[in-house]
């Protein structure tokens, strides 16, 4: 260890060895170029004031001074100190002034020698000739670098991530290659072989086979930030190979608005049907402007004609506007542009343009986030009859449970293939590590018991022919790898003070919105405590936002009251978290930002509470997936440190594990809880009591979730 390492560590006894190692390795790399202890300080000197605050900066220019001497002593040696040979110094105080040519010629007459190459006796002309020009390059190309890094000292890149996007890449066999040539290939059955997806320098999956079989239903499940969506955008992109032949739409988890009508939108999902009727347009123009002098114009219209009709075209938009009845579009909401929609009816305007097209291979990305419960239950009993071949992503358990016949589980850069359901599939996963677990050990003892006979008898010359046949047994015996379990994932919520009662009281409060005659609820009367935990549920547009609004005093009520204890502090998460991040950063300096002054240990720590560590924490948040964006906007909200939540969707994107991690964070909790949520794991395992937000009223349903699932379906079967 270097004299000026340990200096610095002696200074600053709380410095982190990351921090040690890149001071060392600044001073070491630089050394030569440092002319001053302003040079060190500017070097060092913002990296050691963030190691100790309480230094002043006078302190720490000191502590870079006595560096700079420990460097450069040759320049450091300074006020009259001249070295002498034998290590000791002589000071010398100067009375007048000293003609320094003047004693070298006294000096020359003393000794009788003249010495030609004193710099005291030489002309500027002869001085300027024995310059080494090529040194004074090289200091001005020095003090140019230092001048462009002063001037660029906060000057940051736009962008310090690499760019990253995902690759896939197969091998496609020569059967596929023959017969998908051959033109012949009429199968709807799908094999996905050997292929391989990759995130930037990352791998997803490697060396994985999917098969799907026409006419089933695939759940697709793992933890956040596997692959999952990325494999289902590989297929849909044709990234993977899909026969041409095979039709496939991929419903994505959020839907872009724009200006389009929700009908056109519907009726535009059909390509086939759009292009005829482009071509039908185009040839109908050429015919009106006497281009068809040949007549193949009029013969190809007369079989576009005949396709159109083939597809039953002319009944497109009844049936369209059908499907969206059926999900809940009146016949003005059709006729709104997508961007006037909320989440939650762009999902259900996705999920229309699935069901019009009828594609061989649907591809549904968490269908159910943002969707009501009718629509769910809808959505499901839709399902359990589809005709062709469905890929469901999706964290709901009883969703997964009500329409899947198989699953395909993604863990360890593999894709393994399960018969039934979630339920059938988590049983079956479960039995299966602990016989693969029961088998591990039962190996290991037998291969400790053979060893121990080996090392027992290696010397004796009796039995070298059984020492030698069982060591060329355990030889040819297969590796072992040990049982892969994923680990349990753990959320928590820092600890609060008890409040005293009351907490928060609606009392017969109303509310609509300005220049608008339609009263979203009126005459609500709901109280909450520390204790709380409030569940809301309801349709779509019910206003279930804007009751949670209200209670955070977001909103003022039309009329009515609303109290709080002044000492409550909400915490909010919301349906849109995503637009809330700043992506462009990780996810270590966004917590920065959020919370400046700490330092990264505590970061990392809040961070950790909600399973952001190691790299993913320094990962630009524009590549975690959804998932794993919930956790840091979970990470910044508990930073805070709320003593009442306010839930607003909070399951979207998050993996079942987590679900389940969330639910128990919550019942431990010691503050209030409202969720809004559609997840009924979640609600089951954390709801006591189930606010229903409905028809413009607000009211407390006994009897929780399956009193309400109840009432919806009777609904549903009176439609």
């Amino acid at each position: 260890m270097s004299v000026s390492s340990q200096f610095i560590k002696d200074s600053f006894p709380n410095i982190n060895n990351d921090i040690s190692e890149y001071v060392d390795s600044v001073l070491e790399t630089s050394a030569d170029e440092f002319e001053n202890d302003d040079d060190v300080y500017e070097a060092i000197g913002e990296v050691l004031h963030e190691v100790e605050t309480d230094k002043t900066e006078d302190d720490i220019r000191e502590i870079c001074g006595k560096i700079f001497a420990m460097l450069r002593p040759d320049h450091a040696a300074t006020n009259g100190e001249v070295q002498q040979n034998g290590g000791g110094t002589l000071h010398k105080m100067l009375n007048a002034p000293v003609q320094l040519g003047e004693l070298v010629e006294e000096n020359s007459a003393e000794t009788g020698v003249d010495n030609p190459n004193s710099i005291w006796l030489k002309s500027s002309d002869d001085v300027n000739r024995n310059v080494d020009s090529k040194k004074v390059e090289r200091a001005q190309e020095l003090a140019m670098k230092k001048q462009a890094k002063r001037e660029n000292k906060d000057t940051k890149p736009a962008n310090v991530y690499k760019s990253c996007e995902a690759t896939a890449s197969q091998v496609i066999s020569k059967k596929d290659n023959r017969a998908e040539a051959s033109g012949n290939n009429n199968t709807k059955d799908i094999h996905i072989e050997n292929f391989d997806i990759s995130y930037g320098e990352r791998m997803l999956i490697q060396g994985a086979d999917v098969t799907l079989v026409y006419g089933r239903r695939y759940g697709f499940v793992g933890r956040n930030g596997l692959g999952k969506t990325t494999v289902l955008k590989m297929i849909s992109s044709k990234q993977l190979f899909i026969p041409s032949h095979i039709s496939v739409l991929h419903v994505e988890q959020e839907v872009v608005g724009d200006d389009t009508r929700a009908i056109d939108s519907v009726l535009e999902s059909d390509t086939v049907r759009e292009s005829l009727l482009a071509e039908e347009k185009e040839l109908n123009r050429k015919i009106s402007a006497g281009e068809d002098q040949t007549g193949e114009a009029s013969t190809r219209l007369n079989a576009v004609y005949s396709e159109l009709e083939a597809i039953d075209a002319s009944k497109a938009p009844s049936r369209a506007a059908v499907i969206l009845a059926g999900l809940g579009f009146t016949a003005d909401m059709q006729a709104r542009a997508t961007k006037t929609f909320s989440g939650g009816w762009r999902m259900r305007l996705a999920l229309a343009r699935a069901l019009f097209s009828k594609p061989d291979l649907l591809l549904l990305d968490e269908p159910t986030n943002m969707l009501d419960m009718q629509a769910i239950i809808w959505l499901e009993r839709y399902m359990q009859t589809w005709p062709s071949t469905a890929l469901v992503v999706s964290h709901d358990r009883n969703f997964l449970d009500e329409i899947c016949t198989d699953i395909l589980h993604l863990h360890s850069q593999k894709i393994t293939v399960y018969r039934g359901n979630y339920t059938e599939f988590h049983t079956t996963m479960v039995e299966k590590l602990k016989a693969q677990q029961r088998e591990y050990e039962s190996q290991m003892e037998y291969r400790k018991h053979v060893q121990e006979f080996i090392d027992k008898f290696r010397y004796n010359a009796k039995r070298a022919s059984m020492v030698q046949s069982r060591i060329k047994m355990l030889e040819k015996l297969p590796k072992l790898e040990p049982v892969i379990t994923e680990g349990t994932v753990t959320l928590k919520f820092p600890e609060v003070e008890k409040l005293s009662p009351p907490i928060m009281v609606l009392s017969e409060v109303s509310f609509k919105y300005e220049n608008t005659d339609r009263i979203i609820f009126s005459n609500v009367d709901l109280s909450a405590t520390m204790e709380s935990r409030i569940c809301i549920v309801g349709e779509n547009g019910a206003g279930k936002s804007t009751l949670l609004k209200i209670v955070m005093d977001k909103l003022a009520p039309t009329k009515g009251t609303r109290s709080v204890h002044r000492n409550l502090k909400f915490g909010y998460f919301t349906q849109h978290f995503v637009d809330q991040l700043d992506l462009e950063v990780s996810p270590l300096e966004l917590m920065a930002k959020e919370f400046p002054g700490k330092k990264s240990e505590e970061y990392r720590r809040m961070l950790g509470q909600f399973g952001v560590s190691g790299d993913l924490a320094l990962q630009q948040i524009d590549s975690l997936s959804g998932g794993q964006k919930s956790r840091v906007a979970f990470a910044i909200l508990t930073g805070h440190q709320p003593n009442f939540l306010i839930l607003d969707e909070p399951t979207n994107h998050l993996d079942i594990e987590t679900i389940e991690a969330l639910g128990h964070a919550l019942t431990n909790y010691k503050g209030g809880v409202v969720l809004v949520s559609h997840d009924e794991r979640l609600l089951k395992m954390v709801c006591q009591e189930l606010w229903v937000c409905s028809k413009g009223k607000v009211y407390s349903l006994e009897g929780g979730l399956d009193a309400y699932r109840k009432i919806v379906e009777q609904e549903m079967s009176l439609l």
